[in-house]
């Protein structure tokens, strides 16, 4: 059985952070806690173990993973050409569950599935997430869920759906949340919503003001 580590203590949080990095470093997966539901990860450039977190959820390549970053500094890193009104929309909800779909810089050596060239970066509000990004860099995250399956909102879901595909489970207690991130598309001169989510389409377009947002 891979362990479940309680990081509600500080004792806890060291212990399972530690634990966490290690794997990651190792090219395995990781369930951690964001601001939505649990998540499934791993290094964001170690192409063999992103094709092993869409494996554990039966995903194909077709549905490439997010990317979750430590910081708004990390974007210029890992995408192009990143429009004002993106930036905008950072600085207003970061951290925060909205995912903004990005073109990927060219130069990265990595293989998150068929991209298109583009990638899909959050910044999540949650500190065991954001303290573990911070030791590791960005990793590629999904839910950590059997695809078809509910999102888990605790680690027992995550578990009993993932078991030994994950080395080590962090766990925070239950989600707070239970609304998926809003994804916008920001490849173009105005955002596109892919998927509706926690951040509404009312609170986006006070931030774009005279840019449309569409559906």
């Amino acid at each position: 059985m891979s362990p479940v580590i309680d990081c509600t203590t500080d004792e806890g949080l060291a212990e399972g952070l530690a634990a966490a990095a290690e794997a990651v470093r190792r090219g395995e997966l990781v369930v951690l806690p964001t601001d939505t539901v649990y998540g499934v990860g791993a290094d964001a450039f170690a192409p063999d173990a992103v094709a092993a977190v869409l494996a554990a959820k039966g995903r194909g390549r077709e549905m490439p993973p997010p990317v979750l970053v430590p910081s708004p500094q990390t974007v210029d890193g890992l995408a192009s050409n990143v429009p004002a009104y993106a930036r905008d929309l950072i600085q207003a909800f970061w951290p925060g569950p909205l995912t903004l779909v990005l073109l990927a810089q060219s130069s990265l050596m990595w293989d998150l599935g068929e991209t298109n060239g583009t990638v899909a970066l959050r910044m999540p509000q949650d500190d065991t997430a954001l303290k573990l990004l911070g030791e590791v860099g960005p990793m590629a995250v999904t839910s950590a869920n059997v695809s078809g399956q509910p999102p888990a909102k605790t680690i027992l879901d995550a578990a009993a759906q993932l078991g030994a595909a994950v080395s080590v489970y962090l766990d925070a207690g239950p989600c707070a949340s239970t609304l998926p991130s809003t994804i916008l598309d920001c490849t173009g001169d105005a955002p596109v919503i892919l998927r509706a989510g926690a951040v509404s389409a009312g609170e986006l377009q006070k931030v774009l003001g005279d840019l449309e947002l569409s559906n």
